[in-house]
Formats: C-alpha cells, sequence, structure tokens
C-alpha cells in the first residue's frame, strides 16, 4: 500500500553513509545563536550561556509507533520532531535543536529519505530549532528513527513534575482522542483496502482526527501564552500516552490526590461523532488513548483569573491530598479510581 510516486529510485549504496548525509541535510539552516557549530564535524558545539539545558529523545520503530501503508514519510519526519519537541516544553522550555538518527532497509531509496527529511525540515523551520547531527545505518527490521531534542530554560522557569500542590487546579490545553480516533479510521481503511485495493476511502469528514494523528502539533503557543498571562504552572506534563496515564504521573511526582471531572474533559465534535460511530465511550478514549501531544499542568488557584476565559486551557481537575485517591468524578457525581491504561503500540 506505499505508493511510490517517484519513478526513479537511487539506491542509498550509490551515496555511501557520508554522501547520504550530507545530501540529506544540505538543506538545513543554522539560525539558533546557541548552535555555534552544527552538521560537519565530530560533535555539535553549543552555548547556552546561563540557562538550564533540556535533553530528551524518543525512538519511532517501524510496526511499532508507524504503519507506512497509511503514514506518508513527510508526515511522518515532521511528527518524529514533533514527539520529542512536546516532551521540552512540557518542561516550560524553548526548544532550540534536535539530531536525527535513523537505520533504514535497502528497500528504501533515497527519493523516500528526501521525503522524510522534508519532513523534518518543515517541522525545523516552523518551530525554530537547529538540525545540529545524527547518524544513518543500515537496518533488517525496516525504518528506526531516534531523535533526541535540546531546550533552554532559566533556572527559575524550570517547570517539573513534582510541584503541584493540594487545592491547585489541573488543566490541559486544546481537546482529547482525536489522534487516537484517528489511528482507528486509518487502521478500518487500511483493512478495507486489504479486500478491496481499488476501493477509494472519502475521509473528508474525519480530516480533524486524522490530521491529529498524522500531523500533531507540539504547543508551544502555550508555554509562550502562560508566560505572557503571567502563570507558571506547579507541575506539567505533555499528553503521549493518555490522560489517565499522565495524572498518574503527576499525582505520583508531586505526591498528591486528583478529582478529574467527566463533564469538563474537552472533546471535538468529529471525535463524539466518531465515537458514537465505533460504538466506544468518548470519555475513555480521551483518558487512554494517547498521541495527543496537548500540555497537562497544574497551577495555584490564585493564577485562574488569569487563565479561565481563554479557549486554549480548560480546568478539568482539582489536586487533593495523596490520601483521597486519584479519581474520575463521572456526570453522575460518582467516584471511579484512575486506572493507567496507557498507550498501546500499533501491533498490540
Amino acid at each position: 500500500m506505499i505508493e511510490d510516486k517517484n519513478p526513479q529510485r537511487t539506491q542509498l549504496s550509490d551515496l555511501g553513509e557520508f554522501g547520504l548525509i550530507d545530501h540529506l541535510t544540505k538543506n538545513f539552516k543554522i539560525t539558533k545563536s546557541s548552535t555555534v557549530k552544527g552538521i560537519g564535524d565530530d560533535a555539535a558545539v553549543l552555548n547556552f550561556e546561563n540557562k538550564q539545558v533540556v535533553v530528551t529523545t524518543d525512538l519511532l520503530i517501524e510496526g511499532v509507533h508507524f504503519d507506512l501503508s497509511y503514514m506518508p514519510l513527510k508526515h511522518l519526519g515532521y511528527k518524529a520532531v514533533i514527539v520529542n519537541l512536546s516532551d521540552v516544553y512540557a518542561m516550560n522550555a524553548v526548544a532550540t535543536q534536535v539530531t536525527i538518527s535513523i537505520a533504514v532497509s535497502n528497500r528504501f531509496p533515497l527519493e523516500a529519505l528526501e521525503d522524510l527529511y522534508a519532513g523534518i525540515e518543515t517541522a525545523a523551520s516552523i518551530y525554530n530549532i537547529d538540525v545540529v547531527g545524527g547518524d544513518t545505518t543500515s537496518s533488517n527490521k525496516g525504518l528506526l528513527i531516534s531523535v533526541t531534542a535540546i531546550g533552554e530554560v532559566a533556572a527559575d522557569d524550570v517547570v517539573y513534575r513534582s510541584g503541584a500542590q493540594p487545592n491547585d487546579l489541573l488543566v490541559v490545553s486544546g481537546d482529547l482522542g482525536a489522534a487516537y480516533m484517528g489511528l482507528q479510521i486509518l487502521e478500518r481503511e487500511k483493512e478495507v483496502f486489504k479486500v478491496n485495493p481499488n476501493n477509494q476511502p472519502d475521509l473528508e469528514i474525519y480530516t480533524y482526527l486524522i490530521e491529529r494523528q498524522l500531523k500533531p502539533e507540539a504547543r508551544k503557543d502555550i508555554i509562550k501564552l502562560l508566560k505572557d498571562l503571567d502563570v507558571k504552572p506547579t507541575a506539567m506534563i505533555d499528553i503521549s500516552d493518555g490522560l489517565s496515564s499522565e495524572i498518574i504521573h503527576l499525582c505520583k511526582q508531586s505526591q498528591v490526590g486528583c478529582d478529574l471531572y467527566e463533564a469538563k474533559i474537552p472533546l471535538d465534535p468529529q471525535v463524539i461523532a466518531a465515537c458514537e460511530e465505533f460504538n466506544i465511550d468518548s470519555t475513555t478514549i480521551a483518558l487512554n488513548g494517547g498521541e495527543d501531544y496537548e500540555l497537562l499542568f497544574t497551577i495555584s488557584q490564585k493564577d485562574f483569573p488569569k487563565i479561565k476565559a481563554n479557549p486554549s486551557l480548560t480546568v478539568i481537575g482539582f489536586m487533593k491530598d495523596a490520601s483521597a485517591g486519584i479519581d474520575l468524578v463521572t456526570r453522575a457525581e460518582t467516584k471511579i479510581p484512575i486506572k493507567a491504561q496507557g498507550w498501546k503500540s500499533i501491533t498490540d
């Protein structure tokens, strides 16, 4: 089902490792003052002066984290960068650089990797980061991508998962569950395609859901918004594995409990409609779906007036003493203990 629109297929062996790196990275521009030396030497050289440095790494594996039968390589390159930048922003930091390493099998021609790196270049441009290094090697397991993201933050501004206090408010950006429902639609259409390869799915009514799965965005804008509002979260995490897992992480690290209000969880109308179509409970999807890459954070109640009118932020819960537990308060006002279902790979 991988559509090869390029009639030309240049074997990677025609370039060699160093020629391949040079070819794939030739268009990357250096824009950050903290980048002293980027690609082209034994290591990058960075200078953050008086800032603290944030570093995070993710590994994406074909058949586990992505399926190339419906994930275009340009989108994959973009998403590989975004999922790492999200972790940087979750520290209340500004992302500045990334390194990209790939292991690739000989079924991929040069033109396919050009598409992958075009997506990486697009993400770097939009999020104003420098690509400063990486590696390429061969693989007999398909495609593997490792991204390391680097950011900077003033020592007084860094936010950990461990700072939430009882009586803090739990806030989330954006809406939840769309990425998971986008994945369900793509998986369904893949099965239809297997039965009838001539069938072309009409996905227009699912545009938002599919975009959230194939081309997610990291919430750099929320970090700037909070700074402009003079709000420093007491604790923060990004939602990659599902709301329930991330709430449990925050509570355990901060040694607090939480009441999460089901009626307050923000859901896009397309999520609600798709859940009805698939006969799935929308709250379950919001709690356990994952890959939303929204920011989940706690704030002091004194900061509530600063955020209450903002359409990008929703107060969804209330932090308590650890002894009170971690509960979902249902629409019927009953309490159910929150358990982490968490993210499952596409092969599970």
